[in-house]
């Protein structure tokens, strides 16, 4: 099994989290994000995943990208620490809650997005972080509200195991936080990280504790 990742990529990093709580050893392939245009341009990635985007998981001749659908299928295919919830609606939440990070907040502030705003739109730095901060603030402030408000929020994002949803709110607030947002308005989601923080599969998989980090 292999991971094309990048230390500093959100989606590679939701995926570290899973293969971590999972206890699989996974080779890794680093792909630079930037460096000379971006190597996930290159004709070698280009072959892996045309979308040009990370993370992506080789297994057994299975070439998978899209971070949410590696998590299921290392929780399909590899037993123990389930990153899932049993029942069906309670997997729903969970899903429901990945997707939130996912689906809503990341795809507006990632690499290609902020690069694009920057240097074919002439948006001024200050403005490209007004930009992230923005969208940062009303889907984590979403968030906020469904965590705090449901029975079912524990120490963790459901209940007090790690689940899926938690693997994409830590690399979340890590960003954020590396964007100067305000997280004083979400006490839910810092208690939530601040139990994340404390597990070792989650500290192994920060960014600048990547061999690949620079």
């Amino acid at each position: 099994m292999k991971l094309h990742t990048y230390y500093r990529s959100s989606a590679s990093y939701r995926v570290r989290i899973a293969l971590n709580l999972k206890g699989i050893k996974a080779g890794q392939a680093f792909v630079h994000l930037s460096k000379d245009g971006g190597e996930q341009f290159g004709a070698t990635f280009d072959a892996l995943n045309p979308q040009h985007l990370l993370p992506v998981l080789e297994d057994d001749g299975l070439v998978l990208p899209q971070s949410l659908a590696i998590i299921e299928y290392l929780d399909e295919t590899v037993p123990g620490a389930p990153l899932l919830p049993s029942g069906a609606r309670a997997r729903a939440r969970v899903r429901a809650l990945a997707q939130a990070v996912a689906c809503d907040i990341h795809p507006l502030n990632n690499l290609r997005v902020l690069n694009y705003l920057e240097q074919q739109l002439g948006v001024l730095s200050e403005q490209k972080t007004a930009w992230y901060r923005h969208w940062v603030g009303i889907g984590l402030a979403a968030l906020e509200r469904q965590l705090s408000g449901s029975s079912d929020t524990g120490q963790f994002c459901h209940g007090d195991a790690p689940t899926m949803a938690d693997c994409c709110l830590m690399p979340q607030l890590y960003n954020a936080r590396r964007f100067g947002c305000d997280l004083a308005p979400f006490p839910t989601l810092v208690a939530i990280g601040a139990h994340c923080e404390e597990l070792p599969a989650f500290a192994a998989a920060r960014p600048e504790v990547q061999p690949d980090a620079t």
